[in-house]
């Protein structure tokens, strides 16, 4: 099993991170066998496909070529009329072959590990140089796997020309037999067939070899269990950092959240272990909403705030711990609370309309409010 420097064994997949800095490397899976066996495919199928009208085209220039007249042999200008015809015959077909196994080419070899571009896997490195490390990469297991793989693809290519030419050998031998020029197409035909037949033998290896690749790559990104720690560590931050920042950014959202309380319509509270700070503002919203909420410490610092502000402060425990446990901050109140807070923001408005000397004491509020089951709180 592979271990690192420090003789710990890599044990863990590689991280996201670790993929990504391979990647950056241009260190990613890749398969030659699936390049070379497209490429070779592509080619006898092509070959099938546009061979009759190439061979067509091959006769028509050789024909043109081989029946000049006197004359013409002996004009110096009958050169440039030769490779005309040599382009527009062959020229065009054969520059389209050429583009289409490209174009197979590069397809095949990204299939496996997409475009990856990196200036530092071209970079020249003093240990590519290093004789040592030559003999390492000669006599080393990646040396063995690719004379593995040598020794197969003949091995499998050998035997299924074999197998072929044994299939075949009574279509061969009947070949003399036919008539020209019967026989040079049949001929042909076996030919590319037998072409084809032979490079899809080379699937095999393909099968074989990019789960290898791919386990392979895997393999050596494998980390240890501490190389795992150390990248968490500098990519999320160490816990001590981050429990400060998370500890400063609920100081802020609390403060915030207090500089809120002042503005409230209403304290509803517990009345000592919960406190929720309710506003009703049609143009913002259609229902009451939420801009406080604590409890124990929290709550009493909402309760001194708002006993500084001169916000009403209404006890009733039930409709306290409803909103507390359901409702988020600038969020609208649940609907099945509607009627509970209508009842207290009634009975604030009343109670302001008497401090001001327009109206008689409001009924105080009962502790219990109509709260939905489902809203209880216990």
């Amino acid at each position: 099993m592979a271990e690192n420097q420090d003789g710990q064994e890599k044990t863990e997949q590689a991280t996201s991170r670790r993929l990504e800095q391979a990647r950056e490397k241009g260190q990613v899976a890749r398969s030659r066998e699936l390049g070379t066996s497209a490429v070779l495919l592509a080619a006898a199928i092509g070959l099938m496909v546009i061979g009759p009208s190439l061979a067509k085209s091959l006769m028509e220039m050789m024909t043109k070529v081989y029946t000049m007249d006197r004359s013409q042999i002996f004009d110096t200008n009958s050169m440039f009329t030769v490779w005309q015809t040599v382009i527009s015959e062959l020229g065009w077909p054969v520059l389209g072959f050429i583009l289409m196994l490209g174009a197979v080419a590069f397809i095949g070899n990204i299939v496996l590990g997409g475009i990856t571009f990196s200036t530092e896997a071209i970079m020249p490195k003093g240990t590519k140089m290093n004789p040592v490390n030559g003999l390492k990469r000669m006599f080393g297991i990646q040396a063995v796997v690719e004379l593995t793989k040598g020794i197969a693809k003949f091995s499998v290519v050998a035997l299924s020309g074999y197998f072929l030419l044994t299939y075949y050998f009574p279509d061969i031998l009947n070949l003399s037999q036919d008539n020209l020029p019967g026989n040079v197409g049949h001929a042909l035909k076996l030919l590319i067939w037998l072409f084809i037949l032979l490079c899809a033998s080379t699937l095999l290896i393909v099968v074989i070899d990019v789960p290898y690749q791919i386990w392979n790559h895997n393999k050596q990104l494998r980390m240890t269990k501490q190389e795992v720690k150390d990248e968490y560590k500098d990519t999320e931050g160490k816990p001590e950092v981050k429990g400060r920042i998370r500890q400063l950014q609920r100081e802020m959202a609390q403060r915030r959240m207090m500089a809120e309380v002042p503005k409230a319509d209403v304290i509803v509270v517990n009345p000592e272990h919960f406190a929720v700070a309710l506003k009703y503002d049609a143009k913002k919203s259609p229902a009451p909403y939420l801009v406080a909420k604590g409890a124990d410490d929290i709550a009493f610092k909402i309760r001194e705030i708002a006993r500084e502000y001169n916000v009403p402060i209404v006890a009733a425990p039930l409709l306290a711990r409803a909103i507390y446990h359901t409702t988020k901050l600038e969020q609208q109140i649940p609907d099945g609370l509607f009627t509970a807070v209508a009842q207290v923001l009634a009975y604030v408005y009343q109670l302001r309309q008497y401090q001001k000397g327009r109206g008689r004491k409001p009924t105080p509020l009962p502790l219990s409010q109509p709260i939905p089951e489902e809203f209880k709180q216990y």
